[in-house]
Order: structure tokens, then C-alpha cells, then sequence
């Protein structure tokens, strides 16, 4: 990659496991160097500060998303033509598709269910004292309330979850997590081809919605598919992150916990500090259509990037010392889902489930306490949990 001013390069591999397991030392060192900062493993070049991220979120005609958001070719073609490869216009036929039933006004509508739902589940589990935070209750939520939404036939869907969790890996670079994944996409589009036609999707559901579109034109047939795929493998596994995170704060912070009791209020700052500092997404990239120029640095047209959330959600020019865990925080400024045109169109969605975990979980613990140590699961651009044994005190 040829750049139009010379930038500074590091050799660093964010998506090795050693980074994955602590990334941020990693991304300190790498806004350190500067605005832009080429890697050289990777032939990109990196945006991990807030203000360069907020600028490729937001300026789409400078930051393309049309030749994928992976870091490989592979995951480039496969997922071509899905909500997160496309820029406007095809960009906002496609997401106005569920735009009327993502609304404030339709999540509503939905509030009082999935809070009585969430609430007797997370009874039941603080009844029991100890629980995993992952298997029992960051993965139970968004598959009891996502998969009802979705629509899809039951025949496979138990598979979803699996799939969706190697969302994280095939849009990294062409390592090995990465290639291990390869079979998990094709299994996906399969079966969504195949299994997921109109005839068979329950009524109601999201994926209806989308075929419906096609049965009228607003889209054409063959992006069915894809933009199934769109809503299904983030709605899951991005939540579940965040659960995950959210629980292991609060275990590791206990001042906060008791402050959120006190004051329920501040659950949904709490839940924009979590995702802050645990970025469910931590990387896609882009590709540049025109220069791009910041503090004296520049990038010419066609150069691959890549853009670190979970970098610009730690950056101390914005946030007052930003790896500090604080529910009071005023945070509204992250981008943890995103900005822009591609801001995460399920975001309401994920806020009304992860606000309806918190609640109920402050009207049933009174404290945390750790039952072992936590796993966590190595995913090229996702920052997940895979295990965290708890204890919950009534």
C-alpha cells in the first residue's frame, strides 16, 4: 500500500492471540504513533482515535463500505450485498426494509413482554445462587427474545447461535480463526437459502418482512438472503457480548453495582460505559474512495483501513481516564454501535434487552461475587466471553 504522506508503521498484530486477550495496550500504543498508523503484518492502515474513527463512521463517500468490511477476500464476496457491504443509496433501500419495526414506537410495543420474560428468567437463576453469566444468562436473553423476532423456522435455528459467533472471525484478517469459519458462513447462507423461503417463515417475523419486500420490488430477490444474514448474525452475538461484559464489571466493580441499585436511573448510561469499555465490535475496515487527511497525515483513494472501536471508546483525548469503569459517566458520545449511515440499526433493540437484564438484575442481587476464573473466547473482531461463573447474593 502506497500512502500520499509517510505515516508512522507498527508491526503490531491486534488480531493476535496475545492482543486479543488485552487489546488495549495494544491500541494505547497504537494512538501513540499517531492519527494513522500503517501495519505492516496487514498492508492497512489503522484508525484508533476517536476523532479519525468518528470521521470514517460518518463520511461514507470518503470511507466505503460497497467493497466489504472484512479483511480478507473471502469474507469480502461472501458477505457482498448484506447491510454492512453496501453504501447509499442501496445502503438505505435495504435498511428501510425493517426500519418501521426496529422504531421506537414498535419496540414499545414489545417492552412490556420481553421485561416480564427477562425478569422471571433472571429469578429463577438468582434463585439457584450460582450460575454461568454467559451460558445461562448473556446467551439465554437474546436467544429467547432475537429468535421469536426473527422469525425463522425452527428446523436448524438452534445452529444460529453458533454461527453468529463466528460472525467475529471471518472479518478479520486471513488467519486461522478466520479460515476455521469458513464453513460456519457457508452452513449459514445454506441454510438460509434453502430452509428460510417464504413459505416457511413463521408469520410475523423479521425475516417475513424482508421477503415481503422482495415479493413488492423494494429489493430485489436475490438480496433476500444476504440481508436475512445482516440481521440474524449480529442481533445475536454483539448482545451477547455485551451482557457478558456488563456482568463481569460489575462483578469486578462492586461500587458500581451498588450505585446502579441505588439508582436504577442510571442504567441506561450504565449500559453505554459497558459497551465503552468492552466494545462488542472491536474492528470492521473500509476502503478509501477519496484522500483522506488529518493532523498533517494522509491516505490516498483505494487504501484498505481499518477501524478500532474498541481503540477510539478508550481514547484519553475524549474520555477522562477512559479504562475507569463509571456508571455516571457521560458516555453518549461512544461508538460502540457504530455512527453514520451504518450506525447498528438493532440498537434499540439491544438497549431494550440489556436495560431489562440490568433492571431485573438490580431488583434480584444484591451482590456479585466470582465463582471461578472467566474464559474468554478469542473472535478476530468481537470481544466475547465464553465462560463466567458467578454467584449471585439475594
Amino acid at each position: 500500500m502506497t500512502t500520499s504522506l509517510s505515516l508512522p508503521n507498527s508491526d503490531i498484530d491486534p488480531f493476535s492471540d496475545e492482543a486479543l486477550a488485552d487489546p488495549y495496550p495494544y491500541f494505547q500504543q497504537l494512538r501513540d504513533l499517531g492519527p494513522l498508523v500503517e501495519l505492516t503484518q496487514h498492508n492497512v492502515v489503522a484508525l484508533s482515535r476517536h476523532a479519525q474513527v468518528v470521521d470514517a463512521l460518518t463520511d461514507s463517500h470518503t470511507f466505503s463500505s460497497a467493497d466489504g468490511v472484512g479483511l480478507n477476500d473471502v469474507s469480502n464476496s461472501s458477505f457482498e450485498g448484506t447491510l454492512i457491504a453496501t453504501d447509499p443509496p442501496e445502503h438505505a433501500r435495504y435498511r428501510a426494509v425493517l426500519a418501521e419495526r426496529l422504531a421506537p414506537r414498535s419496540l414499545r410495543e414489545m417492552k412490556a413482554d420481553i421485561e416480564d420474560r427477562v425478569d422471571r428468567h433472571v429469578e429463577d437463576l438468582v434463585s439457584r445462587g450460582s450460575f454461568d453469566a454467559i451460558t445461562d444468562l448473556a446467551r439465554a436473553v437474546p436467544v429467547a427474545v432475537v429468535l421469536d423476532l426473527l422469525g425463522f423456522p425452527p428446523e436448524g435455528r438452534d445452529q444460529l447461535l453458533g454461527w453468529a459467533e463466528r460472525f467475529g472471525d471471518i472479518n478479520g484478517p486471513a488467519n486461522e480463526r478466520m479460515q476455521a469459519a469458513l464453513p460456519a458462513v457457508d452452513e449459514l447462507f445454506g441454510w438460509l437459502a434453502t430452509t428460510c423461503t417464504r413459505d416457511r417463515m413463521i408469520p410475523g417475523g423479521f425475516a417475513t418482512t424482508i421477503h415481503e419486500a422482495a415479493e413488492r420490488g423494494d429489493i430485489p430477490e436475490e438480496a433476500v438472503v444476504p440481508l436475512m444474514s445482516s440481521y440474524a448474525l449480529p442481533a445475536m452475538d454483539t448482545t451477547i457480548s455485551a451482557l457478558g461484559s456488563a456482568i463481569q464489571l460489575f462483578v469486578d466493580n462492586p461500587d458500581q453495582w451498588e450505585a446502579l441499585r441505588e439508582n436504577p436511573a442510571l442504567i441506561p448510561g450504565a449500559f453505554n460505559e459497558v459497551i465503552r469499555l468492552e466494545s462488542p465490535i472491536q474492528a470492521f475496515s473500509r476502503v478509501t474512495r477519496r484522500t483522506y487527511t488529518t493532523e498533517g497525515f494522509s491516505i490516498p483513494e483505494n487504501a484498505r483501513v481499518v477501524i478500532f472501536y474498541g481503540a477510539a471508546n478508550r481514547d484519553e483525548r475524549k474520555y477522562a481516564d477512559p479504562d475507569r469503569f463509571d456508571v455516571r459517566r457521560q458516555n453518549v458520545d461512544h461508538v460502540a454501535f457504530g455512527l453514520g449511515t451504518h450506525a447498528c440499526p438493532g440498537q434499540g433493540l439491544a438497549r431494550m434487552e440489556a436495560h431489562a437484564v440490568l433492571h431485573a438484575l438490580t431488583r434480584h442481587v444484591r451482590a456479585w461475587e466470582s465463582a471461578g476464573e472467566p474464559r474468554r473466547r478469542f473472535t478476530n473482531i468481537t470481544r466475547s466471553l465464553d465462560r463466567l461463573p458467578v454467584v449471585a447474593h439475594r
